[in-house]
């Protein structure tokens, strides 16, 4: 097994609302941790975790002290696995950098079980659709002129996207209705239209911004509230028609199994690298369709287009361009949805190009290996 740590830069820097209000600098390069697995019988997975600021350097590390573990395993028990390598790390606990950095390794076992099955892994789940439907962010960024913002979203509307999202949080609130409304005007009614705070507001500011767009139509708020106040968000979700939507940022399963027990969002977004993995998103998927949410994942849209595909419900999918120059392949979107790839596994492998942006690699081999 391979452990490789990259630093994918962004076409331009971005900013989002906690940017905006002094808590961290503008974003301008991915930082990717990847697992690679090969077993005796000439197969291989591939799996990835990230950071968007400080923390794969932790997760590197992580992987370092617990990845040769795996060694002489049967990569088809991807649960015993799993909790093998929990137990390694059980001294720092259950969420963070250690599971960000399992979830690289899980990604990349699930990844040759659905390519020894010869599977893409959306069918190796059981799959109930070949496309989900897809909207994108990268475009609604704050430091981008409205007129930009504008500019952005028609060209993902005649890429074949079907909806936009874009930042709000700014210290003036007047200036993110003014945005908004503009957005809004220019897509007409008819596009689906999100809008994420960053867990910038108080609860009484977020009150009044969904009351102030209510009319809109939103297909929903985003992380109004800091993202581990799991009871203002229950507040704001029954006090607001728009649909209220969080989880990305909660890094271990009680926090989410928190969120669908309060009935603290209308939309759960678990991301797969920040949550452990594979192996306990389809935990915390399964519970929130028992308890009647949706589910739509954040970011990594190369993993959440297969668990999207094998979900009851039919989720949107989160469209970031930012991560595809580090693979070959793309995702192919149309009619406002993206394609499962029909390629065995995730359907991916990295580029040629990516040596460029590599920080740090590990191998484990084997005795005899």
């Amino acid at each position: 097994m391979r452990f490789r740590r990259y630093a994918v830069p962004l076409p331009s820097p971005v900013s989002d609302a906690k940017v905006a209000t002094g808590r961290q600098r503008p974003l301008s390069r991915i930082d990717v941790l990847t697992c690679e697995v090969a077993t005796a019988d000439g197969l291989g997975g591939l799996g990835f975790s990230y950071t968007t600021r400080a923390g794969t350097a932790a997760q590197y590390a992580h992987a370092k002290e617990t990845g040769e573990r795996l060694l002489g395993q049967d990569p088809s028990d991807v649960g015993k696995v799993y909790d093998l390598l929990l137990w390694a790390g059980a001294s720092v606990g259950r969420s963070g950098a250690a599971t960000q950095a399992l979830s690289a390794v899980d990604v990349a076992l699930w990844d040759l079980k659905a390519k020894r099955a010869g599977l893409p892994l959306a069918k190796l789940l059981g799959s109930y659709r070949d496309s989900v439907r897809t909207y994108n962010t990268s475009g609604g960024y704050l430091q981008a002129p409205i007129e930009e913002v504008k500019a952005r979203a028609t060209q993902s509307i005649e890429s074949g996207i079907g909806g936009v999202k874009i930042k709000v949080g700014q210290p003036d609130m007047k200036e993110d209705l003014r945005r908004l409304a503009a957005v809004r005007e220019h897509l007409g009614e008819g596009v689906p239209l999100m809008v994420d705070a960053n867990q910038q507001w108080d609860r009484p500011s977020a009150l009044r911004f969904g009351r102030a767009v209510e009319e809109l139509g939103l297909v929903w708020i985003e992380e109004p509230l800091d993202a581990y106040d799991a009871e203002g968000h229950a507040r704001l979700a029954d006090a607001l028609d728009t649909p209220i939507a969080t989880g990305e940022m909660l890094s271990s399963v009680p926090d989410l199994v928190r969120l669908i027990d309060l009935r603290a969002c209308d939309v759960l977004q678990p991301d797969v690298p920040r949550a452990g993995g594979i192996t306990p998103y389809l935990k915390v998927a399964a519970l929130a369709d028992h308890a009647g949410l949706q589910v739509a994942p954040h970011f990594v849209m190369e993993i959440h287009v297969h668990l999207a595909a094998a979900h009851p419900r039919d989720s949107w999918v989160e469209h970031i361009e930012w991560l595809s120059p580090l693979f070959n392949e793309r995702l192919t979107i149309e009619g406002g949805r993206m394609r499962v790839p029909d390629r065995p596994g995730l359907g991916l492998s990295v580029a040629d190009e990516a040596a460029a942006w590599r920080l740090d690699a590990v191998e484990f081999r084997a005795a005899g290996g």
